[in-house]
């Protein structure tokens, strides 16, 4: 091997989750009405092939070569027809890596409420969408419920031939799921992940702010 072509190489090698499956992204859009701060959800189409019904932000798969800021404002325009220059990006928060091995990269943005009048959901991917005051989620922490995610070794895991006993205690992971209830919607599952992480970061801010 030659280290020195190899190090050239790697110096562009950009990490990433090991055995990933790919990469997603999506808008969370705050929009000021009436001098109070708004999250902006939809709800997906119900002939879309997964989870569909669901609550989401507007987002999707990053293609290839495209950042997640890039996938999230371009998802956002085709889903709901905001146009980029309505958007502020405002930085990517927390991201998140599911156990289904995806990685999910959360950009928060401002929204000129001027963009409302202009939404038109392709109905193809959205059903309708709606608003929540932040302040809904910094008052009502979610109902959250855990579940252990066991692993599942069949009979035929060569123990012997690795040294490893039968009886090999494997680690169990715990996967967290947050449910919000604002009026007819039900918000959980990764969504309501990333609008507990913003709603955590916001009420902590503001304790400092008034400390």
């Amino acid at each position: 091997m030659d280290l020195k072509r190899f190090e050239e190489a790697f110096r562009h090698h950009k990490p990433v989750p090991m055995n990933y499956k790919g990469s997603a992204a999506v808008l969370v859009p705050l929009i000021k009405i009436e001098g109070e701060y708004h999250l902006l959800y939809e709800v997906r189409s119900e002939t879309l092939k997964h989870q569909p019904g669901e609550i989401c932000f507007p987002g999707g798969g990053m293609e290839t070569g495209e950042t997640a800021e890039e996938a999230a404002l371009r998802e956002t325009w085709e889903e709901l027809g905001i146009p980029e220059e309505d958007i502020r990006i405002l930085g990517p928060m927390d991201y998140i890596h599911t156990y289904s091995n995806f990685s999910m990269y959360p950009i928060l943005a401002e929204v000129e409420p001027s963009a409302l009048g202009k939404i038109r959901p392709n109905p193809s991917e959205v059903k309708e969408w709606f608003l929540v005051p932040v302040s809904f989620f910094i008052g009502n922490p979610p109902y959250v419920y855990e579940c252990d995610l066991i692993p599942d070794i069949r009979e035929d895991f060569p123990y012997e031939r690795y040294g490893l006993k039968g009886e090999y205690h494997w680690r169990k992971g715990r996967n967290r799921i947050p449910v919000y209830q604002y009026q007819e919607y039900r918000i959980w599952g990764l969504t309501a992940r990333i609008t507990e992480n913003l709603a955590d970061l916001l009420h902590s801010f503001a304790e400092k702010s008034e400390g």
